[in-house]
């Protein structure tokens, strides 16, 4: 009789060693394709998307470019001489420079000073006049034509001394200084995180596994946004936030994941049942943070703003890669190495032995937080509510050129040019009539441009029939009237008293142009800075609440399914309400108002409009990416029998020194996008480093214990649902008793 070969305990063990492998070489060769499908991701993007692509403004502007030959022009090049620029020399070159910048395939239209003697176009002082250029093509035909021009034309030309400004080289600007800041805040960040997680892991290979786990992330999701941006826009800054937050999310979820699996391992489990544990308590509860996180971001695919809906489409797709490489990569990792992962700890002359669980930091801060548990939550409270107080007086707009640093060339041109030329040179609104003829309807447009020009803010008014100033008509026709008819129709400039058109101001002034009785019957399109701002801003507001309420009600679903609790989730929106509140204090005393001695004049005195609604959405995931790490624990502690007070301190004892230590790795790479000259990419770093801040110092640390302990067992209730036992389930009467809340 044959008797059948058992498998060896050699063969059996290596078998979990071969899929690990098999997971890790898979991994590798995803990240070197994501790596090589990267390439050239940067010039795919976009550097607009601030306003919905059916506004009424964008409208404005096209009709004008393709019927008048008007509107915004793509590039503004600045001529400067320390002559006149009426000199023979001057007007020559001048003259020069036009005809060649004429004469390019790309020109859509030209307007200079040395054509057609605008006055609008020369400065005051003479020395100075400008030349507007419009291109053909979409916006990379546009970026690439404008790029050409002003490596051909700036500089010196003659006596003329050539810089660039305008629409087109303040976005390519942005462009440049978004990738230099997203590359130095990688250089700096990486070495910072190594650090960071040395600390706490007294371990060089330990310490390198998140960061393993943040290059996968990183990649791939390049690899995602550059397929992206040949189906749809994107925008330049979903690059430089989603990877940032895909390298900070992967460590976080790789040190909850390595943390845990120490933990099971120190206490004897086998590598193997070490990560098998691991992937149930940890694991799940990066499961629930990145479903959390995701769906927040979910969210801003209710904009219709093609910058918001970039940064969502980067956002979930790094969010998801994140959590599965920590939920895959990382577990593989763990049973290839985790018997070296405690080797060569640099710190371990630093390190106290361990303590008793009783004995530890966080363990008996939890504690003293909950012997005065109202006491604690009313001076958090008030603390938060002090931090967010400045939020009451924000100022919504646009970030316009001041966003560049002055030590850019393109703001410095862009400033000379604020300074030196009226801003009707440059039409800070516009008023299209298609259909409508001067020939036919003078005695209609005559006291439309007047009533235009009573409204308050309204400097100058323009258009075929004269100018306008403060209802009256101040000069008849003059040789630059014809421009304002076509046969598509006749259009209207408006100059307005303040500089910022893209200003609150400059919103109240578009709305109320567009709430005037129209001249005819046929429709009324305003453009310019201020109506693409009551534009975008009207979008938003229609579309916020929908977006809060998606976010809340899927959250709370979410976190129900995870607790089991009603109160539980509650409480956590509550918190993370607060947070935001106070997060947004933070971010309007410090860019808008300038506190610190930082941002005001950068922003011009504003808070763009697109912000409240990207850091709502991303703060509020990564607020509950922690709230679920600390429930994690004290819900385990819980269900193995332990009261509520001590399961809420042995679960902070557990998890305290986690997420802080998770905190400070955030925070770090997001602190380091403040490196980057770009005030948006500032803004967005230190709103979500102080967002971290605040959740894992006043929130989960005092504020959670507290409310934990007012709530007693409240905590726990859930609505009861009949049902049979399930298979294997004990009947509720034979199970026992005496378990404490």
């Amino acid at each position: 009789m044959t008797v059948p070969r058992r498998a060896s305990p050699a063969t059996t063990e290596t078998r979990p060693g071969r899929r690990a492998r098999a997971v890790v070489l898979i991994a590798v060769l995803l990240t070197c394709l994501a790596a090589l499908g990267a390439r050239g991701t940067a010039d795919r993007l976009s550097q607009g998307g601030w306003t919905p692509a059916t506004a009424e403004s964008l409208r404005a502007d096209s009709l004008l470019a393709s019927g008048f030959e008007a509107g915004a022009p793509h590039l503004v090049l600045l001529a400067e001489t320390s002559g006149s620029v009426d000199a023979a020399a001057a007007s020559r070159a001048g003259l020069a420079l036009t005809t060649r910048i004429a004469a390019a395939p790309h020109t859509a239209w030209i307007r200079s000073y040395w054509t057609g003697r605008n006055p609008a176009l020369r400065s005051g002082d003479g020395h100075s006049a400008i030349v507007l250029v419009r291109f053909h093509g979409d916006e990379q035909a546009v970026r690439a034509a404008s790029r050409a021009t002003v490596a051909h034309h700036a500089g010196r030309a003659g006596p003329l001394t050539i810089a660039a400004s305008g629409q087109a080289p303040v976005l390519s600007e942005t462009e440049r200084l978004s990738a230099r800041g997203l590359l130095l805040a990688e250089v700096v960040a990486a070495p910072l995180v190594l650090l960071v997680l040395l600390w706490v892991f007294g371990s060089l290979l330990a310490a390198l596994l998140p960061l393993l786990v943040g290059a996968f992330a990183v990649l791939a999701t390049t690899a995602v946004i550059h397929r992206l941006a040949g189906t749809t826009t994107v925008s330049v800054f979903a690059l430089s936030i989603t990877t940032a937050l895909g390298f900070a999310l992967a460590v976080d979820y790789s040190l909850l994941l390595v943390s845990r699996f120490r933990e099971e391992h120190t206490a004897g489990a086998p590598v193997e049942r070490a990560v098998r544990r691991t992937l149930r308590t940890a694991g799940r509860a990066v499961a629930f943070s990145s479903a959390t996180i995701a769906v927040s971001l979910c969210a801003l695919l209710l904009f219709p703003l093609p910058l918001l809906r970039s940064i969502a489409y980067g956002g979930i797709a790094v969010v998801l890669l994140s959590a599965a490489g920590s939920l895959v990569l990382l577990p593989a990792l763990l049973v290839l190495l985790g018997r070296h992962l405690d080797r060569c700890d640099p710190f371990a002359r630093l390190r106290r032995p361990a303590r008793p669980v009783s004995s530890g930091a966080w363990y008996r801060l939890a504690l003293a937080v909950m012997r005065r548990p109202t006491a604690v939550a009313l001076g958090v409270l008030a603390l938060l509510a002090l931090l967010a107080y400045p939020a009451t007086q924000v100022r919504l707009g646009m970030y316009d050129d001041r966003i560049l640093p002055p030590s850019s060339p393109v703001a410095q041109a862009s400033q000379r040019l604020r300074a030196r030329f009226a801003t009707a040179a440059l039409d800070d609104a516009t008023v299209v009539l298609p259909g409508l003829r001067v020939t036919d309807h003078a005695t209609r447009l005559h006291p439309y441009a007047a009533g235009l020009s009573r409204i308050p803010g309204v400097r100058q008014v323009d258009t075929a029939t004269g100018s306008y100033r403060h209802g009256r008509h101040t000069a008849q026709p003059g040789p630059q009237a014809a421009r304002f008819t076509s046969p598509a129709g006749t259009w209207i400039s408006l100059a307005f008293h303040t500089t910022t058109p893209f200003s609150p101001e400059g919103s109240r002034i578009a709305r109320q142009v567009r709430a005037q009785p129209p001249p005819h019957a046929g429709p009324v399109l305003v453009g310019g800075p201020g109506a693409q701002l009551a534009d975008t801003t009207r979008t938003l507001t229609e579309r916020l609440p929908a977006a809060v309420a998606t976010t809340v009600v899927l959250t709370f679903l979410l976190l129900v399914a995870y607790t089991r609790s009603v109160l539980i989730p509650l409480k956590a929106l509550v918190l993370n309400t607060l947070t935001l509140a106070a997060t947004a204090g933070v971010l309007v005393a410090v860019f808008q108002q300038g506190v610190g001695g930082f941002g005001g004049a950068a922003t011009g005195g504003v808070t763009d409009i697109v912000v409240p609604s990207l850091m709502f959405c991303v703060a509020f995931g990564l607020s509950m990416d922690y709230e679920v790490f600390l429930l994690s624990r004290i819900i385990e502690e819980h269900r193995s029998g332990h009261p509520t007070s001590t399961a809420v301190a042995v679960g902070l004892q557990h998890t305290g020194r986690l997420f802080t230590s998770a905190a400070l790795v955030f925070a770090t790479v997001m602190a380091c996008l403040t490196l980057s000259d770009l005030v948006l990419l500032k803004l967005v770093g230190t709103g979500l480093a102080v967002a971290v801040v605040l959740d894992c110092t006043l929130v989960r640390a005092l504020l959670v214990p507290a409310a934990m302990r007012l709530a007693g067992r409240a905590n726990w209730w859930t609505p009861r649902v009949r049902r049979g036992p399930r298979p294997g389930e004990v009947p509720a009467q034979a199970a026992p008793s005496g378990t404490s809340a």
